[in-house]
């Protein structure tokens, strides 16, 4: 039973989480998947306002609006649908009067940590006062999330607005191509449209699949940021580390500095020969930056962070894993790059500025608690790599004497690896089912967790999620007097981002 903490019964959530599931089925799945919320930084505030996630609008007749934009965008190809190439977006960012060049970018790919860098990126830019444009994907709850200024979602009214104003444009191209505009183009467009008419100093880009093709790939960055490369979309993008960067390398541009995380070899050297094609600049992490030391602290870790122009001491990451330190890592010297240390520079940035910027840094979704009592936590680690980093975070950090997965993943993933990074970490494990169309079926998902746990007394099965969350904490529940146990719910941005609402923080 669900104990009296719970923000309210899941029964009396039921209508609304049913509601909400059938609104987003009705659009293409895609556009329900959930990461992470945002983050609000007001540059001319000058401190951090912490996370927001903003929830369907109040006045009813914004919300019609913004559901019928919504119901729009579903027409379109969804993001798991992709034409390799950037014809379309490049011929509407041509009518749109190329807005995409109006402010300089960072444009950020890699297979996981993309969107946590992008976040310290937006922090530490907003930190030295510059007004930055984000662009992340998927979203959380609304859609609007998805573009930020200042660190904060774009309210729903600005959000149609720049729809519309789009709107003529993108039909026009749509007339003129083979195939009209994607869901995720037209997203791109408008993003890139708001950063403009903002106007923002920066923009921060991260890439949706791949780099070469993808549609954000119509900037010039200033700064290509390339997170750690692993084995995921194997079915588009290659199926060894070296073929994807090869893909992922499209982002590095003439003249350009990249920050490099640490890669597999064969992934770096594909990367280091492009570099040298196009005369980039390259900065290695474990070289040129990395991380100094860390060493775990209450509601995070405290770093020191090795940057291109010097140390810096003292950080503080409200963030937990040994990952989000080299994400952090990576984000600062992508900032020290747009600004010129390391090249044309040989200083550190303001030491009391970065400790704050990184301070108010969140990001939902990466191993949060959302709950206490027993604590769940929720990560969206949907691939072995991303598994691996996060089941090693929530060792490290949590130390739990029993923790009960709820995984729900999708059929198109590498599952039974992404278990095996899970097993040695997870007591019991209850498999279930997100409303994706994508999602693996809760019966199949158990066929192989009996296969990789070696036991099905440690497998239970509940295709419903909430119904997986209730037996998860009644599980977890059994050990409350010793405040040893925990819950992970993980195994797709979808089912963190549902269970997220269903736990009251969406």
């Amino acid at each position: 039973m669900v104990s009296d903490q719970q923000p309210e019964p899941f029964d009396e959530r039921d209508d609304e989480f049913e509601a909400i599931v059938d609104a987003e089925t009705d659009r293409d799945p895609d556009l329900a998947v959930i990461e992470a919320g945002s983050r609000t930084l007001r540059t001319q505030a000058g401190s951090p306002l912490g996370e927001q996630v903003p929830s369907r609008p109040a006045d009813p007749e914004v919300d019609k609006a913004l559901r019928e934009v919504e119901q729009e965008l579903a027409g379109r190809w969804g993001e798991t649908k992709l034409e390799p190439s950037v014809s379309r977006i490049a011929a509407l960012m041509d009518v749109l009067g190329e807005p995409q060049r109006a402010y300089p970018s960072i444009h950020i790919t890699g297979t996981n940590g993309k969107t946590s860098t992008a976040r310290m990126i937006e922090a530490l830019l907003g930190a030295f006062e510059l007004r930055t444009g984000r662009y992340t994907s998927p979203h959380v709850q609304s859609i609007t999330e998805r573009i930020s200024l200042d660190g904060a979602p774009i309210d729903a009214e600005r959000f149609i607005e720049t729809y519309q104003d789009v709107k003529p444009y993108v039909e026009m191209v749509d007339a003129a191509q083979e195939f009209r505009l994607s869901f995720f183009e037209v997203l791109t467009g408008m993003a890139y449209a708001a950063f403009a008419d903002a106007p923002v100093d920066v923009a921060v880009v991260e890439v949706g699949m791949g780099g070469s093709w993808d549609a954000t790939n119509v900037i010039d960055g200033s700064v290509a940021v390339i997170t750690p490369i692993d084995l995921d979309h194997t079915d588009r993008l290659g199926t060894t580390p070296a073929e994807i960067a090869g893909e992922k390398a499209g982002v590095i541009k003439q003249g350009a500095t990249v920050i490099l995380a640490q890669q597999p070899v064969d992934a770096a050297q594909v990367m280091l020969k492009k570099a040298v094609e196009v005369d980039a600049t390259v900065a290695r992490e474990g070289m040129e930056f990395g991380v100094g030391s860390r060493e775990v602290a209450v509601g995070g870790q405290l770093l020191t962070l090795r940057g291109l122009g010097g140390e810096y001491e003292g950080i503080f990451l409200p963030l937990y894993g040994a990952h989000q330190a080299h994400n952090a890592a990576v984000a600062l010297a992508a900032v020290e790059a747009f600004f010129g240390i390391g090249a044309q520079h040989a200083r550190t940035l303001d030491l009391e500025t970065v400790r704050t910027a990184f301070a108010s840094v969140v990001s939902p979704g990466r191993l949060e608690v959302v709950r206490r009592s027993p604590t769940v936590v929720l990560d969206a680690a949907h691939n072995p790599a991303g598994a691996r980093a996060a089941a090693e975070g929530i060792t490290e950090a949590f130390g739990f004497s029993r923790l009960v997965g709820v995984v729900g993943a999708s059929a198109d993933k590498d599952v039974k690896a992404l278990l095996e990074a899970f097993e040695p970490i997870f007591t019991e494990i209850v498999v279930t089912q997100n409303s994706s169309h994508r999602a693996m079926d809760a019966d199949e998902l158990a066929a192989i967790a009996v296969e990789v746990f070696g036991d099905d007394e440690r497998v239970v099965v509940e295709p419903r999620l909430d119904d997986a969350l209730e037996a998860a904490i009644t599980l977890a529940e059994e050990e409350a007097e010793y405040s040893g146990a925990g819950v992970l719910v993980t195994g797709s941005v979808i089912t963190v981002g549902e269970a997220r609402l269903l736990l009251g923080r969406g």
